[in-house]
């Protein structure tokens, strides 16, 4: 019979990504440069966990995400050789006058932000529930930004959440393990969010 967990059998849900976040190439010696081929991979198979979460509600949050990443990735194949980091690519799109890309990644590095901290809220606080975690991660990283229309629709799905029981058995069937690979995969995520909140502040990447 055909496993209906979203993991390999003795794994985790970490091992069904295409890329993890702690594989993405950040060069310190460029002031931390993260490669963007890699990145985009990474936050990609991010969105999947949205999937986990399992709601029709959390639909807009990931077309959300993957609308941007899409944004990113179309300046990229328009301009490989600007674009091999995402602070080139964003510093090389401004030189054009436009910014539809660094927008993109602006509301992308905001919505990495809410998933990192929701799941860094939660891992740290073993008895909150993923719906307490996701709301006071939603109140101070999304929500400031987003219009009297959008917020409603992204509220609904904080409170969509499942029980935290059920959605850390769908990561993987070893506890354990499935903590270790979260904490990796989450502070691989946090370091580059922090990164790229303080490139985004700057004013190169200003439009």
């Amino acid at each position: 019979m055909a496993s209906t967990t979203p993991y390999p059998k003795g794994g985790t849900f970490f091992d069904t990504l295409k890329r993890s976040f702690w594989a993405v190439p950040v060069d310190a010696s460029n002031g931390n440069a993260i490669a963007t081929s890699e990145f985009l991979e990474a936050a990609e198979s991010l969105t999947t966990l949205f999937d986990v979460l399992g709601s029709v509600a959390f639909t807009p949050v990931k077309s959300d995400m993957t609308g941007n990443i899409k944004k990113i990735r179309d300046r990229q194949l328009a301009a490989p050789l600007d674009s091999a980091t995402l602070q080139s690519l964003v510093i090389n799109e401004l030189k054009t006058k436009k910014h539809t890309a660094t927008e993109g990644l602006l509301w992308l590095t905001r919505g990495l932000d809410f998933t990192a901290s929701a799941l860094a809220q939660n891992v740290a606080a073993p008895k909150d529930e993923l719906s307490t975690s996701f709301r006071n991660a939603y109140a101070t990283t999304l929500k400031p930004h987003h219009s009297f229309m959008v917020k409603p629709i992204f509220s609904a799905a904080m409170g969509a959440t499942p029980y935290r029981k059920d959605f850390y058995e769908k990561l993987g069937d070893d506890p354990a393990k499935v903590d270790a690979e979260l904490k990796k995969w989450l502070g691989a995520l946090e370091s580059q969010v922090t990164i790229l909140k303080s490139f985004m502040d700057s004013k190169d990447a200003k439009w």
